[in-house]
C-alpha cells in the first residue's frame, strides 16, 4: 500500500475489514435482528440534503463550539465503546488522537484501558457507566473516575440485550484460553499483520474491564461484567436522578429518542442528552436518531444541550444534525475503523476527514459558523422526521 491515510470513512471500513480477523470486525458492526436500524441510522441521513450558494460564501468558518463546559475545536465526540481490541493501544490511541484534534473522547466502563490511563492521554475525558451493580458498585465507578480527572460523566441506558442477528453473531471468548485460540486460529493466521501488531507487544488481546471493578481489584472479564449488568433491576428515574447528584457535575443521559423521556431527564438535573440508539445494537425498529432528533431537540434544546449519536459518518452528516438542533454529533464505529486501519494516526485521519467536511459544508451552503446553522439549510422531505412520545 504505497499510503495509510484514506480519503473517507468508508475507505476506513474497507481496510478494517481486510486488516482483522472475520470475528473481531463483525463484532464492530454489531447491530441486532434485521438490522433495521442500524442501516437506517446510516440511510437517513442520505435523505437529507442542501441548498447551496454559489456567491457571497464565508472566506473563513468558525467550527469550534463547547458541549457540557467544555471546548471543541469542532462539534464532534468520540462516543464511549468497549473493548476496543481492534488495536493494542486500543482507548488510549483514541484519546491520544482526540486530544491531538482538540476533541472530548467518551470512555466506556467496559473498555479495555483502566480510566487513568486514558485521562492521561487526554484530559477532556467524559466517563461513561451503565446501571450494573447496584448503587454501592457505582458511586464506586463514579468516584473513581472523578479521581482520575474525568471530567464529564455519561449514564447510557439504552440496552435491552438483544443480542440475535440474522446474519450470525460472532464468537467472542470470555478469555483467550486453548480453546479460545484453536477456534480462532485459522482466522486470526489470515490476518497476520493484525497479529503482529499484537505479537509484538508480547500480549494477547485483553478481554477484562478494568473499570468495572474497584481501583486495585482484578478486573472482571467483559462477560463476567455483563452478567452483572444483565442481573441489575432496570434504573429508575430517582436512580438517574441520584447519578447526577452522586456525580455533581456535568452530565450527559444517552439513550433518550422519546419526547417524554426528555422532558423527564431534565428534572433529573441532566446537562446533556443524547439522543441514541445504541448504533442499532438495542431495539431493532426504533427510528434512526437523526429522525427523532428535530422533536426533542424542539423541546428540551434551549434547556440542555442536545447531541446526536448514530450514523455519521461525513462531516456533511455533523451539518445536517447541527441543522436539525443538535450541539454537536457522536462518533462511534468511525473512529474505530480507523484505529483497525492505522492506528492511533487512522483516528486522527477519520477526525481530519469529519473536519474538513464540515468546512466545506459551510462554505458550500453560505454558514461562517456552525452556531448560525438551522433548519432552513437542510432540504428535509416530507414524512422524514419522527416524533416519538
Amino acid at each position: 500500500m504505497a499510503t495509510r491515510w484514506f480519503e473517507a470513512v468508508a475507505v476506513a471500513q474497507r481496510r478494517a475489514q481486510r486488516r482483522l480477523p472475520k470475528s473481531v470486525y463483525a463484532a464492530l458492526v454489531a447491530g441486532s435482528e434485521r438490522g433495521a436500524t442500524m442501516d437506517d441510522n446510516v440511510r437517513a441521513f442520505a435523505e437529507l440534503g442542501f441548498a447551496p450558494r454559489v456567491a457571497d460564501q464565508p472566506a473563513n468558518r468558525e467550527l469550534a463550539t463547547t458541549l457540557m463546559g467544555q471546548s471543541l475545536s469542532f462539534p464532534v465526540v468520540i462516543s464511549p465503546t468497549g473493548v476496543q481490541a481492534v488495536h493494542p493501544d486500543g482507548e488510549v490511541a483514541v484519546a491520544r488522537a482526540a486530544a491531538s484534534r482538540g476533541v472530548v473522547v467518551g470512555l466506556s466502563s467496559f473498555s479495555s484501558k483502566p480510566v487513568e490511563e486514558v485521562v492521561a492521554a487526554n484530559p477532556n475525558t467524559f466517563f461513561q457507566v451503565y446501571w450494573s451493580g447496584g448503587r454501592d458498585a457505582i458511586e464506586a465507578r463514579i468516584a473513581r473516575a472523578r479521581a482520575a480527572g474525568c471530567v464529564g460523566m455519561i449514564a447510557t441506558l439504552d440496552w435491552c440485550f438483544a443480542t440475535a442477528r440474522d446474519w450470525g453473531s460472532p464468537f467472542i471468548p470470555e478469555r483467550i484460553d486453548l480453546h479460545a485460540v484453536l477456534r480462532l486460529a485459522p482466522e486470526v493466521l489470515s490476518r497476520p499483520g493484525w497479529l503482529w501488531s499484537y505479537l509484538r507487544t508480547r500480549a494477547l488481546p485483553d478481554l477484562t474491564v478494568p473499570n468495572m471493578a474497584r481501583l486495585g481489584e482484578p478486573a472482571p472479564t467483559f462477560f463476567g461484567a455483563y452478567g452483572e449488568w444483565m442481573q441489575t433491576p432496570p434504573p429508575t428515574w430517582d436512580d438517574v436522578a441520584w447519578m447526577v447528584t452522586t456525580w455533581g457535575g456535568p452530565f450527559m443521559l444517552k439513550g433518550v429518542v422519546r419526547v417524554d423521556d426528555a422532558k423527564r431527564a431534565l428534572d433529573t438535573g441532566v446537562t446533556a442528552i443524547s439522543v441514541s440508539n445504541h448504533g442499532g445494537n438495542n431495539l431493532d425498529g426504533t427510528p434512526a436518531t437523526i429522525r427523532a432528533l428535530p422533536a426533542v431537540a424542539a423541546a428540551v434544546g434551549s434547556q440542555v444541550d442536545v447531541v446526536l449519536d448514530g450514523g455519521v459518518r461525513r462531516g456533511s452528516d455533523v451539518v445536517k444534525a447541527l441543522a436539525l438542533g443538535a450541539k454537536a454529533v457522536m462518533v462511534g464505529r468511525a473512529p474505530l475503523w480507523g484505529l483497525a486501519a492505522n492506528g492511533q494516526t487512522g483516528v486522527e485521519n477519520v477526525l481530519d476527514i469529519l473536519r474538513s467536511g464540515v468546512d466545506s459544508t459551510l462554505r458550500a451552503i453560505g454558514r461562517s459558523s456552525v452556531q448560525e446553522l438551522s433548519g432552513e439549510d437542510v432540504v428535509v422531505p416530507a414524512g422524514f422526521a419522527r416524533r416519538l412520545g
